[in-house]
């Protein structure tokens, strides 16, 4: 009796051991299925360093993946799509990429995608001492102040205000630090900003001056009111008025203690 009681025991044991590692298969599967449900989102990611301006190559990038519902704006999922577009801003190793960050890069230099639809690229020629010693480089803003002889007379005037430097010589590259002396600068303009930079280097001289990284959020100054005019002057007409002459006219004469009145007609 306790012999086939204890053979019961064995056998319900195996039995809930075995519906137990079921179980327990069971409700691993489904979590391994679910996590690879939940990790199934790809983002490309840069593989090196990206400088600014640099036409990305496929040995640039790499995908990673990301859990799903992972809010990083509009990223790219397929390296293909990012292959053959302009860098707008430097990228770091690692970096999730977003389409705000590159632009398209059809035929002709990389400049020209990283012009805005409305701007264009103009190139002023300077030297040492119009393009501040050479530490002007690509990323810096400018103004530009014109010098000219008006009655032998010189009379400067800032022409054009906060110009991005696109590229210093033949190089736009953002890393440089250490000053070069350059022979020309491209800057981004408006059409009508370049008809006023070829009008002013066409009557005069023109010279840059650097801005401060600082100084968009600063308000330009308002410009100085120009002098009143003096008020004209007032025109007095003197006008003789005829004087009248008494009829009987009197004259004293003092001669020591003797005073004498004398009357004479008119």
């Amino acid at each position: 009796m306790l012999r086939r009681r204890g053979s019961t025991l064995i056998i319900v044991s195996l039995v809930l051991a075995l519906g137990a590692a079921w179980v327990a298969r069971n409700w691993m599967q489904a979590r391994l299925n679910g996590g690879k449900a939940d990790t199934g989102m790809q983002a490309v990611v840069a593989a090196t360093e990206i400088p600014f301006g640099l036409k990305v190559e496929a040995r640039h990038l790499r995908v990673i993946t990301l859990p799903k519902g992972t809010a990083i704006g509009d990223h790219f999922s397929n390296i293909n799509d990012v292959v053959g577009l302009v860098a707008l801003e430097k990228l770091l190793p690692g970096e999730i990429l977003l389409q705000q960050q590159f632009a398209k890069n059809s035929q002709g230099s990389t400049l020209a995608a990283l012009l805005s639809p409305t701007m264009r690229a103009m190139t002023v020629p300077v030297n040492d001492v119009v393009g501040v010693a050479g530490f002007l480089l690509p990323g810096n803003r400018v103004d530009v102040v014109e010098a000219r002889m008006v009655e032998q007379r010189a009379v400067t005037e800032t022409v054009v205000r906060n110009l991005l430097v696109l590229a210093v010589d033949q190089t736009d590259s953002r890393d440089k630090t250490a000053p070069v002396v350059v022979r020309a600068v491209t800057v981004e303009v408006t059409p009508p900003q370049a008809e006023v930079l070829v009008k002013a280097m066409t009557e005069g001289k023109i010279q840059l001056t650097l801005r401060s990284p600082m100084a968009a959020d600063v308000p330009e100054p308002a410009p100085a009111p120009a002098p009143a005019a003096p008020p004209a002057p007032r025109v007095v007409r003197h006008v003789r008025l005829p004087v009248a002459r008494s009829l009987n006219d009197s004259v004293t004469i003092i001669r020591g203690t003797d005073v004498q009145k004398t009357h004479s007609s008119g």
